[in-house]
């Protein structure tokens, strides 16, 4: 959960390490640090807080150089502060390193280490990696190169490493296993990264490390190998993205960019793949697996955060087209309770990077089992879509603000296209509702569009409750799952404490909370269980609670009974989980900007989990 970028080649480094580290802070962003091969040695800047406080401690220092690296840190191991931020060096000041990962098996080693004289000056799991590489280095006289691929066979964990020899000043070496890192491949130079976002303004020609992968890399040339020494061929694609899509493009955050973006996401995710003449879904990534999809007894969603919550609404839908029991799991507890996995079963892997680390051992402990793994990911190239057997990409485009918008309209359009392909191939949806629906669809992005012009109502919302300390959020059916997505937002960007429930639920316990101080957002548009949630409004009113309702367009009922309405053009009941959340994504990110909260980079979290 930390970015990682590198720069080998014939300009000055800095300035491509530090815009790459400002790109990448949405990977971690409680210190950040650079290391510089100048003529007298390594020479490392590090720094508590963000990028620019980096550059700040900086200022007009000495930082010339054609060969650096960079890191940007979400801690694990140690708090932030200057000390434990990254690049970390070993005690003699022959290995400097950046990590991303976890190394389970630290403290071990550091105590080998300490009983053969070393020292150690952070907390963290890093700079036991740095001085284990520098031991094996001046022990055996032996290479860099070498040196690092011993020293990971005696590593447990997660890592995406970035490494400097002194005595080695013309190379770099770089390792994966569990965390992402790609290389650029330029004229006479390389650049290493977290992620391709740091490299399109410099190459399309991308290099995708795999587990126990590790690359030596010259300004000349770059050799990839196994950490057993086995040679590999470096297979080079090409990267489909554009310099503007990473951009703000005029838009005071990430976020904002991103919700104002999901007509367009949504769109592109279904394009070509949703047919109106003839009414048909095409999803050639599943090509492979139809004969076992058709087949399926059970499907398992495994995912986490904001992709689980799409996972739920592709419960209700899978289920209702396809008539295919389905459960979620979360990701982070799947492995770890002896799950039940028939090699019948098929597993849907989602996450918007590819690379969520608890959602990726969940794939692996579905493979083992036998089971038929599919993935929905955003990312091209990532581990989940090159591990699963089959899978369907977003194309929502990159996601940089760390509260997932567009992702989950983008994954719940997925799952809705898969739910109907089950329901069309099994003879478990109706051809007058499968006709329907696929029409609806290529309606949604014109509805979002029209709810995106309301922004002075949720303005006006957030501006009456941006300083409530908690907030409830109810929904039935596939807008349960929604409601726990809008609580999520709120607390993950504005700080405020939220809870999502099944309307139903709400007499069960959580009534007991409500007063004349907490806001309650009632998910309402008109769908079968509508009397029930006007029976749940009621009950909210009569303990004095304060309703937001989301609510059709048009609605007078529910319009005479709540305190708030934020209306939503009518829809499919199936598919109003992707006009109904945009409402809720709106409040969250209204009330996070009047509590001057930092919205695209939020306390405590990352982007791209890529650590358990």
């Amino acid at each position: 959960m930390c970015g990682i970028v590198g720069y080998i080649g014939s300009k000055q480094a800095f300035p491509i390490l530090i815009s790459g580290l400002k790109r990448l802070e949405y990977r971690g962003y409680d210190s950040a640090g650079i290391a510089l091969q100048q003529s007298n040695g390594i020479t490392t800047y590090k720094k508590q807080g963000k990028v620019s406080d980096l550059e700040l401690f900086i200022n007009k220092r000495e930082v010339s150089g054609n060969i650096g690296i960079g890191h940007t840190r979400w801690a694990t191991h140690g708090e932030p502060n200057d000390v434990n931020a990254h690049p970390h060096t070993s005690m003699n000041g022959k290995i400097t390193v950046i990590h991303n990962g976890i190394i389970e098996n630290y403290s071990r080693l550091q105590k080998k280490l300490v009983d053969r004289g070393y020292t150690f000056t952070s907390e963290t799991d890093t700079e036991v990696l740095a001085n284990l590489i520098e031991y094996i280095y001046i022990k055996g006289n032996i290479s860099a190169e070498l040196s690092v691929r011993l020293a990971l066979t005696k590593v447990i964990g997660a890592y995406g490493l970035v490494i400097m020899c002194s005595d080695e000043p013309n190379k770099l070496i770089a390792a994966r296993n569990g965390s992402p890192l790609v290389i650029g491949v330029g004229t006479n130079e390389y650049f290493i990264a977290s992620d391709a976002t740091p490299i399109v303004e410099h190459t399309n020609r991308i290099i995708y490390l795999n587990d126990k992968e590790v690359a030596v890399i010259s300004p000349e040339e770059l050799t990839l190998k196994t950490i057993l020494n086995d040679s590999l061929t470096p297979i080079i694609q090409e990267l489909n993205l554009d310099i503007e899509e990473i951009e703000k493009g005029g838009f005071d955050h990430f976020m904002l960019k991103e919700i104002y973006e999901q007509p367009k996401s949504i769109t592109d995710t279904f394009r070509g793949r949703a047919s109106q003449n003839p009414p048909e879904i095409y999803l050639g990534g599943l090509y492979n697996v139809f004969d076992k999809l058709d087949a399926a007894q059970r499907i398992l969603i495994v995912a986490c955060g904001t992709s689980w919550h799409a996972g739920l609404v592709g419960e209700y839908l899978i289920e209702e087209f396809s008539r295919i029991p389905v459960e979620v799991e979360y990701a982070s507890e799947f492995r770890y309770r002896n799950p039940i996995i028939y090699n019948t079963d098929i597993v849907i892997a989602i996450s918007q990077s590819g690379e969520t680390a608890d959602t990726l051992a969940a794939v692996r402990l579905a493979k083992e089992a036998g089971a038929t793994v599919l993935g929905i990911c955003n990312v091209v190239g990532s581990s989940i879509t090159r591990e699963t057997d089959a899978g369907v990409y977003t194309h929502a485009g990159p996601e940089i603000g760390v509260a997932s918008t567009k992702a989950f309209t983008a994954q719940v359009t997925v799952l809705t296209m898969i739910a109907l392909l089950l329901g069309k191939r099994r003879n478990t949806i109706c051809e007058k509702e499968y006709k329907e629906i696929i029409a609806e669809l290529y309606t949604i992005p014109k509805k979002i569009e029209e709810i995106l012009t309301y922004s002075e109502d949720y303005k006006a919302v957030a501006e009456l409750y941006k300083n409530a300390a908690n907030f409830i959020y109810l929904g039935r059916g596939c807008l349960f799952p929604v409601a726990l997505e809008g609580a999520l937002k709120l607390k993950e960007i504005s700080y405020i404490h939220a809870e999502g429930y099944p309307a139903a639920e709400m007499k069960h316990g959580p009534i007991a909370l409500i007063d004349e101080n907490m806001p309650v957002v009632i998910i309402a548009t008109k769908d079968k269980s509508y009397e029930k949630v006007v029976s749940n409004i009621q009950e909210v009113r009569a303990r004095k609670g304060i309703v937001i309702a989301i609510v059709s367009k048009g609605d007078k009922t529910i319009a005479g009974l709540a305190n708030h309405v934020l209306e939503v053009p009518e829809t499919h009941m199936q598919l109003a989980p992707l006009t109904t959340v945009i409402p809720l994504q709106l409040l969250s990110y209204y009330i996070a900007v009047m509590r001057g909260c930092d919205v695209d980079q939020p306390r405590n979290l990352a982007k791209s989990v890529t650590v358990e």
